[in-house]
């Protein structure tokens, strides 16, 4: 049974698949998934699309199921409906009942055959640190604000891409998790520094849970020399979870967007739509000190 179920309706109501591309700051909300005793994105848009299809029970499914606190630019979602309301409607009038913190920027007719999360052939998140030595109120709400050393983003580059292909990362999931195992693809990585301002972006075929939060402290740990690339290396390859202790916030992290076979919207509505940050002068702290040796 649907959370917000309604009357179950003749079997001949025709069904249609709508895909929406999604935005939402998700500070205030406790993830994507519903929770019984807090609110969710799930929870709003399932409850604002209800609004508008009110004859059957909705269910939103989601490409990536964020966490607390965690931003999305181009989350991808599927829900069915049997209401009237052409498909390229659905955008302005969810809008309209939605808070100014979720927002759907396109939404398109898909084949019942589709899936926001099980069609979905890769995720990319990036993750933003603002590495200048005084705070900015503008950046706190979007990147983890690191100002005791400058970062080495060279040594957080070579441990990026030792992640790379098909590996076993139990080292950086989170207990709690239903997965059957801990094994996936990353893609692709990329970091760039502009300024005060790094950015790393990573693509997989799928993320475990905590996932990328744990990997971005573990890094931040190399960036600043507290940690060699050797001891990291050896932890998620030994699959050494009690050594991974430090998550990087929430704040920093944002679902840039889910990737399919086929192009399933505009690039203007769905690709690359988190905006990325410029300051007009560097204020960068020290230096970090030596790497540590291996131990």
């Amino acid at each position: 049974m649907f959370p917000n179920s309604k009357v179950e309706l003749p079997k001949s109501t025709p069904v249609r698949r709508i895909g929406l591309s999604v935005q939402y700051e998700g500070s205030n909300f406790c993830g994507w998934q519903r929770q019984p005793q807090a609110v969710s994105v799930q929870q709003v848009l399932e409850d604002a699309i209800s609004q508008l299809d009110p004859q059957r029970p909705i269910q939103a499914v989601a490409a990536g199921r964020t966490d607390a606190g965690v931003h999305a630019a181009g989350q991808v979602v599927h829900f069915d409906c049997c209401g009237p309301i052409p498909a390229e409607r659905w955008a302005p009038a969810l809008n309209g009942r939605l808070p100014s913190t979720i927002r759907v920027r396109e939404a398109v007719a898909r084949p019942a055959s589709w899936h926001a999360c099980h069609s979905a052939i890769y995720r990319r998140y990036r993750y933003t640190i603002y590495n200048g030595r005084r705070p900015n109120l503008f950046l706190t709400p979007w990147s983890w604000h690191r100002y005791q050393v400058r970062l080495d983003e060279t040594m957080m580059q070579i441990a990026l891409e030792g992640l790379l292909g098909l590996q076993d990362f139990s080292a950086f999931q989170r207990t709690g998790s239903r997965r059957a195992h801990a094994r996936t693809t990353i893609q692709e990585v990329k970091i760039e520094r502009q300024g005060d301002l790094i950015m790393i972006e990573i693509q997989a075929s799928g993320f475990l849970y905590g996932m990328v939060r744990l990997l971005m402290g573990q890094l931040v740990a190399l960036g600043e020399h507290r940690l060699n690339l050797e001891t990291f290396e050896r932890r998620w390859k030994e699959k050494r979870r009690q050594e991974v202790k430090e998550a990087a916030p929430a704040q920093g992290l944002c679902l840039l967007r889910a990737g399919y076979e086929e192009d399933i919207f505009s690039k203007g509505g769905w690709y690359d739509c988190q905006p990325r940050y410029s300051l007009g002068a560097n204020d960068p702290p020290l230096d970090p000190p030596s790497a540590p040796e291996s131990s």
